[in-house]
């Protein structure tokens, strides 16, 4: 749209591109997407209602209204958006619309108006959710009283009511206990998601699971012993042709090369997941995401240790997104060259790109010069630029864009150096120097690269300046969608006047 408009150099007003960018819409492109959701969220939540409200098919117009709902929340209008969720036609989304309001109304500290609206949660199956949830919102705000209340009563509806999902009831109620300081009662409600997750023996593609959860909160507090005792083969599994368990032969060489660490696990921790576990190597990875920026180094170890040997036993499923977890883990805490190693047992095209992994993850936890060092050794050039611009990226977080535009020229690719100058474009305006910020977005190659850096720059800049650099991103970009987030800063009651305009 905006390389449409441009002439020759002129830089058109700001408020104009924005008319003739709604008016070039087709009429879906005014009752749903970036413009109703831009209303909501400046402040102009009947006008974007209205737009919605014209959907004719009544499960769109319902999941626009839920959206308009959360926009308006998040910029802190809880009064305009819980009218607006109890408009909802559809029951069901009206239940979650008002579910989600519950917490945020907690935390905005009018905790009777939470109850009140909790009260009134229309379904059975988000009855448990919606107490939950406020027993989190007042736990987080230090009323480890009033959150028990609220725990418990979420707990007497899971025991009398079953439905789905009450596993994530319980995960949640797992921190309330924690944060109350009943580590006795965390474990028992952690028992029971094991419990619950065993007997559905569910699939392990929600993110994450709740077990895995459960696990990764134990394991931040040093304690394994349910991990160990999910690991662990239980009696009785089917023995295949040539003595095979889940498919891997009984007693092979690998099972015998395994370290144990001393004093955490027996033998019988160390081998394959038993048939019917609920635990498998997607929920391990969930657990060491979970825990990656957080974990003690003893833990980590720990946990890559028991990672590595399902690596080496498991039935291949999910094998990369557990290798990739593991690697970036150990990169994270220091260990490169055993994430380096484990990285080297991928085919060499998935390898040279976990490499490249390593080097991010060294570089923010801090070695941005053995980082650097590191994506040197890296023999594929594409994975060695990928790797490259982490380092410039992490250089420039850490205020020093000089040293990060330096490096930036070590990059031999043109899309990836301007990715790289991206962020040295950002911290070069957040120090001040916005004339040689300009002039490094003038030097990125690729449109829609160019256009986010000079996003970047509209959010650093004063309202007059940054209407000139706005225009131009809409200009090299063509889409509205990077400066949204500072539109009304700049350009105040923009979208209400083109709403106003369009709707009249």
């Amino acid at each position: 749209m905006g390389r449409d408009i441009a002439q020759g150099g002129f830089e058109p007003c700001l408020l104009t591109l924005l008319r003739l960018s709604v008016g070039r819409h087709s009429s879906t492109g005014l009752t749903s997407g970036w413009f109703p959701r831009a209303l909501a969220r400046t402040g102009h939540l009947v006008r974007a209602a209205e737009l919605a409200y014209t959907i004719s098919d009544e499960l769109k117009q319902g999941t626009e209204l839920l959206a308009l709902v959360q926009a308006a929340a998040g910029a802190g209008d809880l009064g305009g958006a819980q009218a607006l969720a109890e408009s909802i036609p559809l029951r069901q989304v009206r239940d979650q619309a008002l579910v989600a309001l519950v917490p945020a109304w907690a935390r905005a500290g009018e905790r009777d108006r939470a109850v009140a609206l909790a009260e009134r949660i229309r379904y059975p199956h988000n009855w448990a959710w919606v107490w939950a949830l406020l027993a989190k919102a007042v736990a987080d705000s230090g009323d480890i009283d009033e959150a028990l209340r609220f725990a418990a009563r979420a707990d007497d509806v899971v025991s009398s009511y079953a439905a789905d999902g009450t596993e994530q009831v319980l995960a949640l109620l797992v921190e309330v206990a924690v944060a109350s300081g009943d580590h006795d009662r965390a474990a028992a409600l952690a028992d029971r998601v094991e419990d619950i997750t065993r007997s559905r023996n569910s699939t392990g593609w929600s993110q994450p699971r709740p077990l895995a959860a459960v696990l990764a909160r134990e394991a931040l507090a040093g304690d394994l012993h349910r991990l160990d005792a999910l690991l662990r083969t239980r009696p009785g599994p089917a023995v295949g042709a040539g003595g095979t368990v889940c498919g891997w032969a009984l007693g092979e060489a690998a099972e015998q090369d395994m370290v144990v660490p001393e004093g955490d696990l027996d033998e019988a921790a160390v081998r394959p997941f038993p048939p019917g576990s609920p635990l498998d190597a997607w929920d391990m990875a969930c657990v060491l995401d979970a825990v990656v920026h957080s974990a003690d180094q003893d833990v980590v170890l720990a946990l890559a240790d028991r990672a590595e040997t399902l690596l080496e036993t498991g039935d291949g499923r999910d094998h990369d997104i557990l290798l990739r977890s593991v690697t970036l883990l150990l990169a994270r805490h220091g260990q490169v060259e055993r994430a380096m190693a484990l990285a080297g047992r991928l085919d060499p095209d998935l390898s040279v790109a976990r490499q490249a992994d390593v080097v991010g993850e060294l570089a923010r936890s801090g070695d941005t010069g053995g980082a650097e060092a590191l994506a040197h050794t890296i023999n594929d050039r594409r994975a060695q630029d990928r790797a490259l611009i982490e380092v410039v990226r992490e250089l420039a977080r850490r205020g020093d864009p000089g040293w990060a535009e330096a490096l930036v020229h070590s990059i031999n690719d043109r899309w990836a150096q301007g990715e790289a100058l991206v962020a040295v474009v950002r911290e070069t305006a957040r120090h001040g120097d916005h004339a040689r910020a300009e002039a490094l977005t003038r030097s990125i190659a690729h449109r829609a690269t160019r256009a986010r850096a000079l996003a970047a720059l509209v959010e650093l800049s004063e309202p007059s300046h940054a209407r000139r650099l706005a225009a131009q991103v809409v200009m090299v970009a063509g889409d509205w969608d990077p400066v949204l987030p500072v539109l009304e800063r700049i350009v105040p009651r923009s979208v209400a006047v083109v709403a106003d305009r369009m709707m009249s």
